[in-house]
């Protein structure tokens, strides 16, 4: 130990250094277990649809004997246009629906089925699947399909079973191609496609293909669409307005989403439950990432003043070092090692501890599906957080140095 830090070092005070320490542990210790939490608990949501995000709903109108009679099932362009004025959305697109005969039939093990079936579009930008596995190019006889998992299983345990047909998992679901032959209303002008399963849905009760297929056998095969795609359709062109429209909001879990659903009759398609805990999980976590803050911020001041205080009581033998002529860094360096030692502890013991509060609840999370998230961005967090402590601390440090120097001069 050198001279300096022994001169230096009589007046520290064990227990404001210490009360620094636990004031930082338990800020840092929030913020680390919060972010950890929130990493390990979002698979339980983020997962259950990959190919649509939480913070899509999809909304469409009560169906009543009155607006069926009246025909104002589906959504007005004035209807769209004033849902896309609402604060909570970012954005919105009306779904596509095929206006031709679609069949499909499917072959498996020398027996086969053939059913009706009807497609439905959304833009791409909603659709989270590789490129690589929802992409159609006019020409190719291949088109890639999302369905819900409640035909799968209507199959498993309804059709199959009585028709004598094997059962069939997601995954060799998605392997078998499908025969799919689509036609205009009179059955005339066939074409005939393979299909193949790219994803299944929990919260859609529909069958997406690419929106430019949909675009191409509109267009091939029938004379109406939408209003959003208005501009490519001709003076005698029909107009139909969509039954469904897929919406980006800024927070699923918002009240005033719901009384605005409310007040206009419109439903949520799907279960809001993932929704709605997603959200919730989010605010939660925020909540307590900035009551971490908070403390960790105040055990920053904590350390600053202790320190300045140290220093003002060693003011003296810090004037009569610096008339001696050593250096502002060597004068401070003690104070700076105090600095150091003490963030970098409480840094390493928040991380063990948020560390053991995430081996107490990962098994009960990942009987309720949860994933395992990469501990990366806790370290790299608790890093830049004690760096900044530090270098907050080290600034004051040299300050109060560079202050007492002045003086001595």
């Amino acid at each position: 130990m050198s001279f300096i830090s022994r001169l230096l070092r009589k007046n520290i005070s064990p227990a404001r250094i210490a009360g620094f320490i636990l004031s930082n542990f338990i800020g840092l210790a929030i913020v680390l277990g919060g972010l950890i939490f929130y990493l390990d608990a979002r698979s339980i949501w983020d997962s259950e649809d990959s190919f649509i995000r939480s913070d899509y709903l999809v909304i469409n109108k009560k169906v009543t004997s009155e607006n069926t009679l009246k025909g104002a099932s589906s959504f007005s362009e004035n209807e769209f246009k004033e849902i896309l004025n609402q604060p909570w959305v970012r954005k919105a697109a009306p779904f596509t629906a095929a206006s031709y005969r679609v069949r499909a039939s499917l072959n498996q093990g020398g027996r086969g089925m053939s059913t009706a079936m009807f497609f439905e579009s959304i833009p791409d930008e909603y659709v989270d699947v590789p490129k690589s596995q929802w992409s159609w190019k006019e020409g190719s006889d291949e088109v890639p399909l999302i369905i819900s998992k409640d035909y799968l299983t209507l199959y498993n345990f309804g059709f199959a079973s009585a028709a004598g047909l094997p059962q069939m998992s997601e995954g060799l679901m998605s392997g078998i191609p499908l025969a799919i032959t689509i036609s205009d209303e009179d059955g005339n002008n066939a074409i005939r496609l393979n299909g193949r399963v790219a994803g299944y849905s929990n919260r859609l009760n529909t069958i997406l293909v690419p929106q430019n297929f949909m675009d191409w056998s509109n267009r091939m095969l029938a004379e109406n669409s939408d209003w959003s795609d208005r501009s490519h359709q001709s003076d005698n062109s029909k107009i139909s307005n969509p039954a469904r429209i897929i919406i980006d909001v800024n927070s699923p879990g918002d009240v005033a989403i719901n009384d605005f659903l409310a007040s206009h009759d419109y439903e949520v398609a799907g279960d809001k439950t993932a929704a709605s805990a997603s959200f919730l999980l989010k605010l939660v976590v925020g909540i307590v990432l900035a009551i971490g803050g908070v403390i960790t911020v105040l055990s920053l001041f904590i350390l600053m003043l202790s320190v300045s205080l140290l220093m003002e009581k060693n003011r003296d033998k810090l004037h009569s070092l610096l008339m001696l002529g050593y250096p502002l860094g060597k004068v401070g360096a003690p104070y700076c090692r105090i600095v150091i030692t003490a963030s970098a502890a409480a840094g390493i013991l928040a991380f063990i501890a948020s560390a053991l509060l995430r081996n107490a609840y990962l098994e009960p999370l990942r009987g309720l599906g949860a994933g395992t998230g990469s501990l990366w961005p806790v370290i790299i967090l608790d890093l830049i957080l004690t760096a900044i402590i530090i270098l907050f601390n080290i600034l004051a440090v040299r300050k109060k140095v560079k202050a007492s120097w002045r003086i001595s001069r």
